[in-house]
């Protein structure tokens, strides 16, 4: 820009040596809810810059998992470090740092959109015209311009999501953890939304992303980590953790060792429209 300095353009760290910095790393990670084990002593890195996947069936332990990570579950024992700040040790430190779209988002309802985001700005610490700047590009951007001055409770599914990325995302945090983001989204939304991920990826922040869906997985994911009943069963590039199978979903069957379900052979009575 005319009349300042010039930058430099010199790669920092960030840039010369993302491949080989950690996001996450988690060492030991237990959970038990009564005689229910929902994380299993899990040890875990997740790369920094990649787009990663963290798959698994229902009750794999996904949500348990991303929680303690995010400082939202206390866990039972291991560590969680975040861009090399201990979760649990400096709190505050890592919440700065980490934007989070958890499940069963909860929002403020009684406010606008625009002043959702507003708020939540500032409470992050941003100047106001910073704070507006950026709420301006992410409604322009999430297609949310329209509905900025309805109140919450009034949103969609897919606009509630779209609010929830957009304040996840407000401060521009080094690391986002998405928990089933695209669930109950139409189409048009989930386009918007990964349209989105892939540029913040694109600049270099790391997106951990928790889903049963393998489809979807397989198409925004480099990264994944398989898990199945509180374990860890494969982590690594996408390309190696599918192997020699047709698609992620079969290799992911063959890691959590399911069966074909014969109870489709019992039910002889179904179809046909008969009684």
């Amino acid at each position: 820009m005319t009349g300042q300095p010039e930058q430099d353009t010199t790669p920092g760290p960030a840039a010369t040596d993302t491949a080989a910095r950690t996001a996450v790393s988690v060492r030991g990670l237990w959970k038990r809810f009564g005689e229910q084990v929902a994380v299993s002593g899990i040890d875990l890195d997740l790369p920094a810059g990649r787009f990663v996947g963290l798959v698994g069936p229902n009750g794999a332990g996904k949500t348990t998992t991303l929680s303690m990570i995010t400082g939202l579950l206390r866990p039972d024992s291991g560590v969680v470090e975040v861009a090399g700040t201990d979760v649990w040790r400096d709190p505050v430190a890592v919440k700065a740092r980490i934007g989070v779209l958890p499940e069963g988002l909860r929002l403020f309802e009684r406010l606008s959109g625009r002043e959702l985001l507003t708020y939540l700005g500032r409470l992050r610490g941003l100047p106001a015209d910073e704070v507006d700047r950026r709420t301006n590009q992410l409604l322009d951007v999430l297609d949310l311009s329209g509905a900025q001055h309805k109140l919450v409770v009034d949103y969609s599914t897919g606009m509630r999501k779209k609010t929830g990325l957009a304040a996840a995302l407000l401060h521009n945090p080094e690391v986002l953890f998405l928990d089933e983001p695209f669930e109950g989204v139409d189409p048009v939304s989930a386009q918007i939304i990964r349209g989105v991920l892939e540029r913040y990826t694109a600049s270099g922040a790391t997106v951990v992303f928790s889903s049963h869906v393998m489809e979807l997985v397989e198409s925004l994911c480099d990264w994944v980590a398989v898990m199945a009943a509180g374990r860890i069963r494969a982590h690594g590039p996408l390309d190696e953790v599918r192997g020699d199978a047709e698609s992620l979903q079969s290799a992911f069957l063959g890691l959590v060792g399911a069966q074909g379900n014969p109870a489709g052979d019992r039910l002889d009575w179904l179809g046909g429209g008969g009684r």
